[in-house]
């Protein structure tokens, strides 16, 4: 079988190199950006690791040799999985990687929101030395963080801020909090009750047609006023219109976003003009350890397919 990269922006591509080359593969790096450059250069490919090219349904349809895509991380909102799934061809990821990263950085963000640290940081560097700039800060054991989402990330969140004292629900309408794995603490609620009593809503759950925009202007106004919503998981889960009206309305307190609809945020979102609005560059995934896992992890992969081996991460469910 023959396995290309179809795009990757990481500094280097050893680990996958490595793995590679001990089972006797020759992957070539390949620089494809849209549906034109997959079509012209993966058309010899059964093995395509991918990381934003578009995979769509005009791919899939001109490219009957592939088999296999795996992308690089957790979210496939760039392949179409309908159409790869009429194709026979099976879509992999990693869900696995970097799951500490994302709740530790979603739990920074959390904290730098409700102790105003970046707020009092500025204020302090602007020559002002004055607690009370902070006023109001609440006692975490005091505050209910509410998470949408409980899968692997959330629910690593959801154990760390309740060590830290927070009050934890969550709507999840998959799943459902139990004993069995030390989840029972989490209260399970409805989306609208999630919004009216959470201090902090954290976002944990894909982006799919369904929850594109599902936080809008109608879950801002069921909010407290001195709530935060914080999102590690996908851009254009939250309607960034509705999210800088609520912010610059007072209809919330603040936001730490992670992740944006478009990468990076536009310099004309009204977004950047808010002191209240926290973001950082789509970097809550990273440490060193985990881009090791996540490069280890994805040639592992192509390998266990090209070998005939079961995938050990399959997305969709193709008949062979």
């Amino acid at each position: 079988m023959r396995i290309v990269f179809s795009d990757l922006d990481h500094a280097s591509h050893d680990i996958e190199a490595e793995i590679f080359a001990k089972a006797g593969f020759e992957v070539p790096l390949l620089n494809c950006r849209s549906e034109v450059d997959l079509i012209e250069q993966v058309a010899d490919a059964d093995i395509v690791l991918n990381q934003y090219a578009p995979f769509t349904k005009r791919v899939f349809d001109a490219l009957p040799r592939l088999k296999q895509v795996i992308r690089y991380g957790v979210g496939v909102n760039n392949v179409d999985l309908a159409a790869a799934t009429a194709a026979g061809v099976q879509v992999c990821n990693v869900p696995d990687y970097g799951m500490h990263e994302v709740s530790d950085h979603a739990l920074a963000l959390t904290l730098a929101m409700v102790r105003k640290v970046v707020q009092m940081n500025a204020s302090c560097r602007n020559g002002r030395w004055e607690y009370a700039e902070a006023i109001p800060i609440r006692r975490q054991s005091q505050m209910t963080v509410g998470l949408i989402g409980l899968g692997r990330i959330g629910k690593l969140y959801a154990h760390k801020a309740h060590s830290l004292g927070f009050s934890v629900i969550g709507y999840d309408p998959f799943y459902q909090p139990n004993a069995a794995d030390n989840t029972d603490y989490i209260d399970a609620v409805t989306l609208e009750e999630l919004y009216s009593r959470s201090d902090v809503v954290a976002i944990f759950c894909p982006l799919t047609n369904e929850t594109r925009h599902m936080v809008g202007a109608g879950a801002f106004a069921g909010m407290k006023p001195h709530a935060y919503i914080v999102n590690t998981s996908r851009g254009g889960i939250i309607d960034e219109a509705a999210l800088a009206e609520a912010l610059s309305s007072g209809t919330i307190a603040g936001a730490a976003l992670d992740t944006t609809e478009q990468e990076p945020l536009p310099k004309e979102s009204p977004l950047w003009t808010l002191d209240n609005c926290l973001v950082t560059p789509h970097m809550a995934w990273y440490s060193e350890d985990a881009a090791e896992e996540l490069k280890r992890k994805v040639a592992e992969e192509a390998v266990r397919f090209a070998s005939g081996e079961a995938v050990n991460w399959p997305v969709n469910e193709v008949v062979r």
